[in-house]
């Protein structure tokens, strides 16, 4: 068994969710030091009409009121994809020790693959990174999704490294 790719799932089965709801199908979980699940979500911007309400914010404010606290130190936080700008200093704020993402985001991804913002020089808090888990499976949603909304084909090509491309 694979610690990463059970709470990865987890994300999955919110993203779908998601998608059920007709918002983007992105999910996250929030995992406590001792490996409790104490924050799941996922995107809910239109449903909540709230442009915050990405699946990582909402999963970090259902751990911060778990927790009675908005510092989550020793947390991780597993989301679909990588997390976009206002999500990852969410969670630099919020003191997560670790984030694990599914797929890249080429157009919005603040965790490397368009900024890096865990590596901002001055910062009082880093996190430990890992991408790429159960990336097959991320991919396929967040794919499937855009071309029944938008009619058109997404192509995934191993000369962008496993990013979407749009």
């Amino acid at each position: 068994m694979n610690r990463d790719e059970d709470f990865m799932r987890l994300a999955l089965a919110e993203a779908r969710q998601a998608e059920l709801r007709d918002e983007v199908p992105a999910g996250a979980v929030v995992v406590s030091e001792e490996g409790k699940v104490i924050g799941r979500a996922g995107n809910s911007c239109i449903s909540l009409h709230d442009p915050t309400a990405h699946a990582e914010i909402l999963a970090l404010r259902q751990a911060g009121r778990k927790a009675g606290n908005y510092r989550l130190p020793g947390t991780e936080l597993f989301t679909t994809l990588e997390p976009c700008p206002m999500c990852l200093m969410a969670m630099i704020h919020a003191r997560v020790a670790r984030l694990v993402y599914g797929a890249p985001e080429p157009r919005w991804g603040a965790a490397g693959s368009v900024l890096n913002l865990a590596a901002i020089p001055g910062l009082n808090h880093r996190l430990e990174i890992l991408g790429g888990v159960l990336v097959p499976e991320c991919q396929a949603l967040i794919i499937e999704f855009f071309k029944r909304r938008r009619g058109t084909e997404v192509v995934v090509t191993g000369a962008t490294r496993n990013r979407l491309v749009r």
